[in-house]
């Protein structure tokens, strides 16, 4: 972590769990010279994740993933929430093969051709999270049902549906995942030119 315009005084591990957090002890660059006063701030340390919004170009429809989200129930909200499919990109795995691995696992769909979206942070003020987000060229026929790994207390409702009820779902707010409403923002700027996106992407199936 060696950067000049930051100063790292100390760091410390304050949790290990599904999480580190870090408590680090800082100073850095001020936008009008100088540096700052000493600073103290947690961050939860965590890898890159792979998210794929599966699209059927054919018929014109996506696949979106529901289940249970322990931090919407701590916030008393609806813990339900729709969203992308996603996973945690693990040591050895690159982002494209988390993204098909997932699919499978999580919505029973098979990626045909990968076109990357966007690389961004969720929660860059305290989390290390990154997203590669992808959308996952598919065949949406027979998709559906319940998936995850019992193992891992997945319990995954899949829904498949049609583009233009899913890009009105996000406009009216039922979508509440950060990652999902990208995803398809992205879809809504680019499903006219995707066909040319995936004819030109070059990627195997």
């Amino acid at each position: 972590m060696e950067n000049r315009d930051v100063d790292v005084i100390n760091k410390e591990t304050v949790f290990e769990g599904y999480f580190t957090i870090n408590r680090y002890r800082l100073r850095h660059r001020l936008h009008a010279g100088g540096m700052s006063e000493e600073l103290e701030r947690e961050v939860a340390e965590r890898g890159d994740v792979s998210a794929v919004l599966p699209v059927d170009l054919q018929r014109r429809k996506v696949i979106l993933i529901e289940q249970f989200r322990a931090g919407a129930f701590a916030a008393q909200s609806e813990p339900w929430l729709v969203e992308c499919v996603a996973g945690i990109i693990e040591v050895g795995e690159t982002a494209e093969q988390v993204a098909r691995r997932e699919a499978l696992e999580e919505a029973g769909c098979r990626i045909d051709t990968l076109i990357p979206m966007q690389y961004f942070y969720t929660t860059p003020g305290a989390l290390t999270e990154t997203v590669h987000l992808f959308c996952g060229i598919t065949d949406s026929r027979g998709v559906g049902g319940i998936h995850g790994a019992a193992e891992e207390g997945e319990d995954i409702r899949v829904h498949v549906v049609p583009m233009d009820e899913a890009l009105a779902m996000a406009d009216q707010g039922r979508i509440r995942n950060a990652i999902t409403l990208v995803a398809l923002q992205w879809l809504s700027l680019h499903r006219s030119d995707l066909p040319d996106r995936v004819h030109s992407s070059g990627v195997a199936t």
